[in-house]
């Protein structure tokens, strides 16, 4: 395997008018994880069915490996797991039966497949619930089984599509430290995501998507300098006139200001927030005392999605919604056909 085990060039895709890819180019080092970031409709999903070889390009290669994903997909396939955005898990067979499907499914035997099977279920800690059927799992245990079951044939490559969506804060930590361990066990992995904080942590690399382009690409921290600067963070009290207090600090903005009524919080990113910091305590207060929380710090990763997408990465159920449907026309040989316009 070559050290790039995931590389697109010049990727293009569209579904009829609407371009979901725009000549993306990427490339996943062996071994890391890629956070490919960007709000509904970017391109993330088309991306990974591609590479996945459920989907054909319209223009450009994609590579796992070092294998062409369209000349070359059944060897791809065989290096391969995928989760995708909904546990895909037979509610009416139990955790252990998924599983052993899967293995069958995979061409191994009876006893391989079962021992597979007990494997996973222990190190995703599905072993007491390995009896019960999958319609009793909860959302995070179907989530687990479901990324346990992408995992029986050992892929080299894992693709997550946007693995979270939908758990409650406990069950997103804990499928976390499984997406770290398999790192540790050296498993390449894209991971899509609309959850800025998933990114931070998991992510050796993000590239930042946006209307099917490539917009940015670096280590967290190196987008976070890009941005440049400092932010602070303003909260105010309930009676101060907060129309007023966010026009006065607009022109202190190094970007663009983030206002919450609602919240009472004003955002405001600074080329050097000790000289600011000052200026727009003085100018808030300038009526009497308004401000009630007050902090500098570092951009955010979201502070770097607003500035450049020009707004904020917000969690939702879908990726694209391009009207062309989410399962690929198969051909004589149950391989994906090239897609006209659909």
């Amino acid at each position: 395997m070559s050290e790039t085990a995931v590389q697109l060039d010049g990727v293009r895709k569209s579904y009829r008018a609407v371009e979901a890819l725009r000549g993306v180019d990427l490339a996943v080092e062996r071994g890391t994880i890629m956070g490919l970031l960007g709000p509904n409709g970017a391109g993330k999903t088309t991306a990974v069915r591609i590479l996945a070889t459920l989907l054909l390009p319209d223009a450009g290669s994609a590579r796992v490996a070092g294998h062409d994903c369209v000349r070359e997909a059944d060897a791809v396939r065989s290096l391969i797991g995928l989760t995708g955005q909904y546990a895909a898990v037979d509610e009416n067979l139990t955790g252990r039966e998924n599983l052993e499907l899967v293995g069958r499914l995979l061409h191994l035997g009876r006893a391989t497949a079962r021992a597979r099977a007990d494997e996973l279920l222990v190190a995703f800690d599905l072993a007491d619930a390995a009896g019960r059927t999958a319609r009793t799992y909860s959302g995070g245990m179907r989530r687990r089984l479901d990324l346990a079951a992408s995992l029986v044939g050992r892929p080299a490559v894992l693709f997550l599509d946007e693995p979270t969506t939908g758990l409650d804060p406990r069950s997103r930590l804990a499928l976390w430290e499984v997406i770290e361990r398999l790192r540790a066990d050296g498993t390449t992995i894209l991971l899509t995501t609309q959850y800025l904080e998933e990114a931070d942590r998991l992510a050796d690399r993000i590239a930042v998507i946006d209307l099917g382009t490539l917009i940015a690409e670096g280590t967290a921290d190196e987008l976070k300098t890009r941005l440049g600067g400092d932010v602070i963070d303003l909260r105010l009290d309930p009676g101060a006139d907060f129309a007023a207090a966010v026009a006065r600090v607009r022109p202190l903005a190094s970007g663009e200001v983030r206002a919450d009524a609602d919240a009472r919080r004003i955002r405001l990113p600074v080329r050097s927030g000790s000289e600011v910091l000052p200026e727009v305590v003085r100018v808030v207060d300038a009526d009497g005392p308004a401000i009630i929380e007050l902090a500098l710090h570092r951009p955010s990763l979201d502070d770097v999605f607003l500035a450049l997408t020009g707004r904020t990465a917000e969690p939702a159920a879908a990726d694209e919604k391009t009207g062309a449907s989410a399962r690929p026309r198969r051909g004589r040989f149950g391989r994906p056909e090239k897609e006209a316009a659909a």
